[in-house]
Order: C-alpha cells, then structure tokens, then sequence
C-alpha cells in the first residue's frame, strides 16, 4: 500500500502576516491606473499614488501630513478635515504630474462611511482628479470643514479641565478649537492661492 503524502501550499508572507489581500490587490491592479493609497497612523497621515512594475511598485507622488503645516494648518493632522486638505493637495501636484485619473487603495483598513479615508478621496475628487467612488461614503460638509469639532469644543468650554485636556494641541498651537471651520476656509485659500 502506497504512503499518502500530505502537500499542503503555504500562503505568501506578506498574506498570512495579514498585511496584504492579493485577491484585492489582483482587481487594482486589472485596472491599469495609479492606485490613490491613503495610509493613517496615529498621529499622521500618507497618500501615495503608485504605478504597478514588475520589478516593484513605483511610487509617483507622496504627500505627508506634515506639510500642512507649511501652509498653515494648526490642528490635528489626522482628523477628517486635515484627510480632506491633504486629499486636495495630493489632486493638485497629480494634474502638475499629468495624473488625471486613479484607482482607491485602502489595503485591509476597514471601509466604514464618512471616515478618513473617504475624507481624503473627497478631496482629491473636489481638486479634480478622476476616481470612481459612490457619493454615500463622503463625510458631509460641516463634517470636513471641522464644525463637528468646533461643536463640541463648545460644549466643553464650561469644563476647563477636559477641555484643557481634549483640545491640548489645539491650545498649544494657538488656535481656539471652536474657530476650526474657519481657519479650514483659510487654509484652503492658501493651497488654491499656491497651486
């Protein structure tokens, strides 16, 4: 009687280290455009535009939150009006690039509505590139341009110590939580007025 043999395939690395979906990654690529990545950690944000190779992944414009900075932005860098500014950014240097249109990669970050990400993608749609989306996934207006924050940093005045606390960047910054919206409006102007 014959030996049975057990043959087993073993995933690739970057798979069952649960940091790559290739059956995703497969349809991105199928489409033959750039892929708009967005990254989010904690305390920053990254979009990447990135052209499939053979020999690797090319990436053909990276923009950083930390350059929000430069232009003025003195809150948080990761929130989803900082998303939106960064998205549009990311829009204008790809038409300086001659990248008219992408394809969305959030790799294996959860898809939930009105988040960062979509924040981002809305951004970079309002600047002018072309991407396939769905208008449901947006965050709305007062929600991009920070008058949620600003709400509730309302709220929280009566309590100094927790807003003290909440809003310690913002303080330390110099900038009144509750004038978010409109220092959104003029850093807007100040990205429209460079590029």
């Amino acid at each position: 009687m014959a030996r049975q043999q057990n043959t087993r395939t073993i995933a690739f690395r970057r798979k069952r280290e649960g940091k790559t979906n290739y059956r995703s990654r497969i349809r991105l690529l199928l489409s033959k455009k750039p892929r708009f990545v967005v990254r989010k950690s904690l305390k920053n944000v990254v979009i990447q535009l990135i052209q499939f190779s053979p020999q690797g992944d090319k990436v053909l414009l990276s923009v950083h939150s930390h350059e929000l900075r430069k232009l003025g932005w003195k809150a948080s860098l990761n929130n989803i009006p900082a998303c939106y500014l960064l998205g549009f950014i990311t829009g204008i240097r790809a038409k300086e690039k001659k990248i008219t249109e992408c394809i969305l990669d959030i790799g294996m970050t959860p898809s939930i509505k009105g988040s960062c990400l979509y924040s981002a993608l809305k951004g970079a749609v309002d600047s002018g590139l072309n991407m396939p989306f769905s208008d449901v996934v947006f965050p709305d207006a007062k929600t991009i341009r920070g008058e949620a924050i600003a709400k509730y940093a309302k709220h929280l005045k009566a309590d100094k110590a927790r807003f003290a606390k909440q809003f310690s960047l913002y303080l330390k910054s110099g900038l009144d939580p509750e004038t978010l919206p409109a220092h959104f409006d003029e850093v807007i102007k100040n990205i429209r007025g460079k590029a």
